[in-house]
């Protein structure tokens, strides 16, 4: 149904849903295209409300969850209303809605205009903060990093890599820094040295070409650990600008020189005081600065990617939500790409700044839940800041005044408990390769929701090892896939609707040579059980295929359709051939000559896994495409 039509409430929109008035049992059931462990459902009556008799939860498994009764319907005094049912989430993920109503309680037309659930219940909670932790829980304390970390001088601004295992940071006046001491700023990192007993490699300087004479900062890295966002423009004569930040790709021999980084309208009128972070999808880029259009002094605000993938969208502020009179700044977005943690000296707490939590309700990046301060245990009456969390969402790091080693500010570790860490996700790693040499390839890594076709992050592969890391939300089915030069791409998909628990994944992924006679399998093509009709997630992967076929307009393919050998081979043969037509079907339907495309079903006479097994027997039930002319 999307977002809301009628604008204002109360009034008749031909957009929204209008129920037939012939039973006492009229329904709608919506579907998303993520799931989420659901703590509220929203529905909005924009005209005539009161007839909803019942509003149920739809797992990922199809069954069915009842938050809401209304055993007496009828009509009530207001011309619309948001009926809000909040409720204690459950061990299940929501992927659908279904409300019940009897339309003949009300008369007159009656209309649903939306129907959203959340994993928050904040519109239900006015909650001002005391001081208190709002019941927030931490171990019970932070963990010093240790002098492997800390010095004796200032350490600040903690970024950890998605996995876990790299820390990178800045450390101020030191003599080790490029340019000495005094007033220069230095980028080190720091690896994991012991994952069980938490403990970190001495840390180095990072050095050129990120570190200069003057004062440098690494504000954030990308999920694959290739690219890093730096403070500052780096100018070709070795000076720093402030206006801007830059960005440096890892190369063969180091980190490559940094390229400023290209935002629409972008200033910072307080050029003292900047804060970035990209997100992990690579697509996201969060600013802390001093704008017009502020609330006052530093405000968090967003920029977007555009489609040439080279420039940023005009600073979006994140509104009064997340934004006071006074400064905010320190964003960090968890890997679930909308669970926000920041710096706050306008929302009160325990001191001069407290790190803060939000979380996003929508794609506005304008409505965001009401800040929670952290608490106690993470704030002080000193500085407290710079709050960074691993994809794994189990070990926080920040900067706080106390107790650092000479007095100075430290780097700290503290365990999150599992009712404060951002939503579950998942790591994908591996590496990409050529499918006949086997030897790395140099890529692009795209994945997207394959229920909506939304491109959902970009990472590129490492130039040394081709390996790639991608972080997936839990909720959805999608699908990735490598891109390069004179190759195609055999996609993949992961399906992590209902994970529950943080996981990592590891799978390579594959390059075919465009050339004729290469052979790629369509593996983000599915049909129903035993039939030929095309489920809707199969979409992207033939538009894409599409896209190949109008790019190319002298190639022409052969599809070849295989299954397991359950069932009688007669039918298998038949099934093969069924569901490849299919998919010439719906080429040519988006105009492909099917003059360009010949099919041939081979049943399962040619499989490529064993089918003893069902993990194994299920790589024989594909769709491939040869290339028969180029």
């Amino acid at each position: 149904m999307g977002e809301p039509n009628a604008q204002p409430l109360g009034q008749i929109n031909n957009d929204a849903w209008i129920p037939k008035k012939e039973g006492t049992n009229e329904f709608i059931e919506v579907r998303y295209g993520k799931s989420i462990i659901a703590k509220q459902v929203t529905v909005v009556e924009n005209f005539n409300p009161g007839s909803i008799t019942k509003i149920e939860l739809i797992d990922t498994r199809g069954t069915k969850h009842q938050v809401y009764e209304n055993k007496s319907p009828g009509p009530i005094p207001e011309a619309f209303r948001s009926l809000s049912v909040t409720f204690a989430a459950g061990t299940y993920r929501t992927i659908g809605v279904l409300v019940s109503m009897n339309t003949k309680a009300v008369e007159g037309v009656n209309q649903i205009d939306a129907i959203g659930i959340a994993d928050v219940a904040e519109t239900m909670v006015k909650k001002e903060f005391k001081g208190e932790s709002e019941g927030v829980s931490f171990d019970s304390a932070m963990v010093n990093l240790g002098q492997n970390v800390n010095s004796k001088y200032v350490d600040t601004h903690p970024v950890i890599s998605p996995d876990g295992k790299t820390l990178f940071f800045a450390r101020q006046e030191s003599p080790q820094n490029v340019g000495g001491g005094n007033d220069v700023q230095d980028v080190w990192y720091s690896t994991l040295a012991n994952p069980a007993k938490k403990t970190w490699n001495q840390a180095k300087n990072i050095g050129g070409p990120i570190n200069t004479p003057g004062p440098n900062g690494l504000a954030s890295v990308s999920s694959d650990g290739n690219t890093a966002v730096l403070i500052n423009v780096y100018k070709p004569d070795g000076t720093l600008d402030p206006k801007g930040a830059s960005i440096s790709r890892r190369t063969k021999t180091g980190w490559g020189m940094p390229v400023k980084i290209e935002i629409e309208d972008f200033y910072n009128d307080d050029e003292e005081n900047v804060d970035y972070f990209l997100s992990t999808s690579g697509k996201v880029l969060l600013m802390a600065v001093q704008r017009k259009d502020g609330q006052g002094q530093q405000d968090i605000y967003v920029s977007f990617l555009k489609e040439d993938r080279r420039t940023w969208t005009k600073p979006k502020n994140l509104g009064g939500s997340v934004n006071t009179k006074k400064a905010e700044f320190a964003p960090f977005l968890a890997a679930d790409g909308k669970t926000l943690y920041f710096a706050s000296e306008g929302l009160g707490g325990y001191g001069k700044s407290d790190i803060f939590s939000s979380k996003r309700l929508d794609d506005t990046w304008t409505n965001w839940s009401k800040p929670r301060n952290l608490g106690p245990n993470i704030n002080s009456p000193d500085f407290d800041g710079y709050f960074t969390l691993s994809a794994a969402g189990e070990d926080a790091y920040l900067v706080s005044s106390r107790n650092g080693i000479g007095g100075s500010r430290d780097i700290f570790r503290i365990n999150m408990t599992p009712q404060f860490k951002p939503e579950v996700v998942t790591l994908v790693r591996g590496r990409v390769l050529d499918a006949a040499t086997k030897k790395p390839v140099a890529a692009t890594i795209k994945y997207e929701n394959l229920l909506t076709g939304e491109e959902i992050g970009v990472a590129e592969t490492s130039p040394v090892d081709g390996s790639y890391t991608i972080v997936l939300p839990s909720g959805a089915h999608y699908g990735y896939r490598a891109d390069a030069e004179n190759y195609l791409a055999e996609s993949d998909n992961l399906d992590v609707t209902d994970r529950q628990n943080y996981s990592e994944v590891t799978h390579d992924l594959f390059l075919v040579p465009f050339a004729v006679g290469s052979t790629i399998k369509l593996n983000n093509i599915f049909f129903a059980q035993s039939k030929y009709y095309l489920r809707d997630n199969s979409y992207p992967e033939l538009l894409r295929l599409v896209r190949v076929l109008k790019d190319y307009p002298s190639v022409e393919i052969k599809l070849e359709g295989h299954t397991d050998n359950q069932g009688d081979p007669t039918l298998n043969l038949k099934l093969s051939l069924d569901r490849v037509n299919e998919v010439k079907k719906y080429l040519v339907s988006k105009g492909i000559s099917g003059n360009r495309i010949t099919t041939e079903g081979f049943g399962d006479t040619k499989p490529i896994a064993s089918n003893e097994q069902e993990e194994s027997r299920k790589l024989n039930r594909r769709v491939e495409f040869r290339i028969t002319k180029k």
